[in-house]
C-alpha cells in the first residue's frame, strides 16, 4: 500500500479515530501515570509518604479513592486531545509523504517532528484540562496542586476566566518538545520497523501482524525519548498560577527540568515509567495498528471501486 494513496484529509479522520479508539483502553493508565509524576512535587526531597507505589497498587488506590469511574477521569478531555493532536499530526505527515519529503535524508523524522509540534500546539488546552482533571482526587490521596474543576467545560471556563485566552496554553512549552520527539520516534521507527519485519518474511505480507510488530518496536523508542519530557509537561500543566497567570512552581521547561533534578534527583524524570510504558506502549501499538488497518481498508475499497 502506498501512503500517497490515502488523501491527507482522510488521514486526519483515520488518525484521530485510531488514537481515540486506543485512548479508551489506555486512559486508566494515564490517570495512574499522572498521579505518579506529580507525587513528591509539593514536599521536600525524601520526606512524606508515597501514596502511589507502582502500577498495580496505584490502580487499586485510584479505584478505592475515586471509584471505578475514577479510573477514567479526564476521558472526555483525553479524547479531545487525541482527536485534535493526532488528527492534525497524521494529516501533516501524510501531506509530507505525498510531497515526497519523507524520502529525503532525515526527512521522515523531520516531517514527523514538525507534524507532532503543530498537533501538540493546537491540542495543548485539551491536555492541560486532562492533566488537571486526572490529578483531582480526595484530600487523603491528593498529589500535586488540586484545581477542583467540576466538569470538562467548567475547567475550560475557569482557566479562561482566571488566566485569559493564553492561559489555556499553560504548559505548552513542555508539551510541544515532548510530542516532537515522541512523534519523530514513533512515525520514523514505525515505517522502518515495518519494512524490516516485511523484508525478513517472518509474517504474511500485508498482514495486520506486520503493523503490530512495527508498533511494538516503535513503542520502545517512543517511551524512551518521551519520558523526561512527559514528566516535565505534566508538572507544567498542573502547577498553580499567580494573579498574573505565571506558574508558581516553575518558570518554564528548563527551570522545571533543573528543579526536578535538584530536588527529587535525575531519576525523578522517569517517574511513572512503568505505567508510562504500559500506557504509551499499548497506545502506540494500538494507534499505529488501527491507523494502518484503516488505511488498508480504504485502499482495498477504493480498488474495488466503492
Amino acid at each position: 500500500m502506498s501512503p500517497r494513496a490515502v488523501p491527507p484529509a482522510l488521514d486526519l479522520v483515520l488518525g484521530a479515530s485510531a488514537c481515540c479508539l486506543a485512548c479508551l483502553f489506555t486512559n486508566p493508565l494515564e490517570v495512574v501515570k499522572t498521579r505518579l509524576q506529580l507525587q513528591g512535587e509539593l514536599r521536600r526531597r525524601g520526606t512524606g509518604p508515597r501514596l502511589y507505589r507502582g502500577v498495580g497498587q496505584a490502580l487499586l488506590a485510584v479505584g478505592r479513592a475515586d471509584g471505578l469511574r475514577g479510573l477514567q477521569k479526564g476521558l472526555g478531555a483525553a479524547l479531545l486531545y487525541q482527536g485534535l493532536m493526532n488528527g492534525l499530526r497524521f494529516y501533516c505527515y501524510s501531506q509530507a509523504q505525498r510531497a515526497g519529503l519523507t524520502q529525503l535524508p532525515g526527512g521522515n523524522a523531520a516531517a514527523a517532528a514538525a507534524a507532532g509540534a503543530l498537533g501538540a500546539l493546537l491540542a495543548s488546552p485539551a491536555y492541560l484540562v486532562k492533566t488537571q482533571l486526572q490529578a483531582q482526587t480526595t484530600a487523603s490521596m491528593a498529589v500535586g496542586h488540586q484545581h477542583n474543576h467540576q466538569s470538562l467545560s467548567g475547567a475550560f471556563k475557569t482557566i479562561y476566566r482566571r488566566q485569559g485566552f493564553l492561559g489555556l496554553w499553560q504548559g505548552a512549552s513542555g508539551a510541544v518538545p515532548r510530542v516532537m520527539v515522541g512523534s519523530s520516534a514513533q512515525l520514523a521507527t514505525f515505517a522502518l520497523a515495518k519494512d524490516w519485519v516485511q523484508e525478513r518474511q517472518w509474517l504474511p505480507e500485508n498482514s495486520w501482524l506486520v503493523a503490530l510488530a512495527g508498533g511494538m518496536i516503535s513503542s520502545v523508542a517512543v517511551v524512551g525519548v518521551m519520558m523526561p519530557f512527559d514528566v516535565v509537561s505534566t508538572r507544567l500543566y498542573n502547577q498553580p498560577v499567580d494573579e498574573m497567570g505565571r506558574g508558581v512552581l516553575y518558570r518554564g521547561l528548563l527551570d522545571c527540568f533543573v528543579k526536578i533534578s535538584q530536588k527529587e534527583s535525575v531519576l525523578a524524570l522517569y517517574k511513572g515509567l512503568g505505567p508510562a510504558y504500559l500506557r504509551l506502549g499499548p497506545h502506540t501499538i494500538l494507534s499505529l495498528l488501527f491507523w494502518d488497518e484503516f488505511r488498508k481498508l480504504f485502499c482495498h475499497y477504493q480498488h474495488q471501486g466503492f
